[in-house]
């Protein structure tokens, strides 16, 4: 359950990354203007692997919830570098330096980190509910796991650093009534 709340604030931080970032371009002209919707895209096909990882659970179609873990994750990774690039283009009119390499540093952890977590993960190849230290495969089990959780509070912790962007800005959905809508 909460796996759906966090795809769906996910994908809305996104998307208000996305509004930022478009008005700041038509602005300051940062970066080539398909670069942040890509990058939008890229993150919401991560949030729709989140979405399937929550709906496909490991005691039901294992092979569903693996491809959407791994979607996740290495969709995840390639947003948030792609973010961390952008605010290195938005910097000094948008960004610090500092929260710019802040991001990138998170951004490359995490994605060093998908390397040992993917390729651990298929050596161990079977899931168990229960891990000992002696079991064969605890080793690479453990490291995948660690890794996961790597990636994981790097997502969380990059998106933090949205904090501040985000006070700079005032995002507003406006709604208006056509004046010819009864006279159909």
């Amino acid at each position: 359950m909460f796996e759906f709340l966090f795809h769906t604030i996910g994908a809305a931080t996104m998307y208000t990354r996305y509004l930022i970032l478009q008005k700041l371009n038509s602005a300051y002209n940062l970066m080539w203007p398909y670069a942040n919707f890509i990058s939008l895209i890229i993150g919401l096909i991560g949030c729709l692997g989140m979405w399937l990882v929550a709906a496909f659970q490991e005691t039901s179609v294992l092979i569903v919830h693996e491809a959407a873990a791994l979607v996740t994750f290495c969709f995840g990774v390639l947003y948030i570098l792609s973010q961390s690039i952008i605010s290195y283009k938005s910097c000094p009119q948008w960004n610090k330096k500092l929260i710019c390499h802040i991001r990138m540093a998170i951004s490359v952890v995490s994605f060093i980190a998908i390397f040992p977590m993917i390729i651990c993960a298929l050596k161990v190849g079977s899931l168990k509910p229960r891990w000992q230290p002696s079991d064969q495969g605890y080793s690479n089990h453990l490291t995948s796991a660690i890794c996961e959780w790597i990636v994981a509070f790097g997502f969380v912790t990059f998106f933090l650093t949205f904090i501040r962007d985000f006070q700079g800005a005032n995002v507003t959905i406006s709604t208006e009534i056509l004046d010819d809508y009864g006279d159909y």
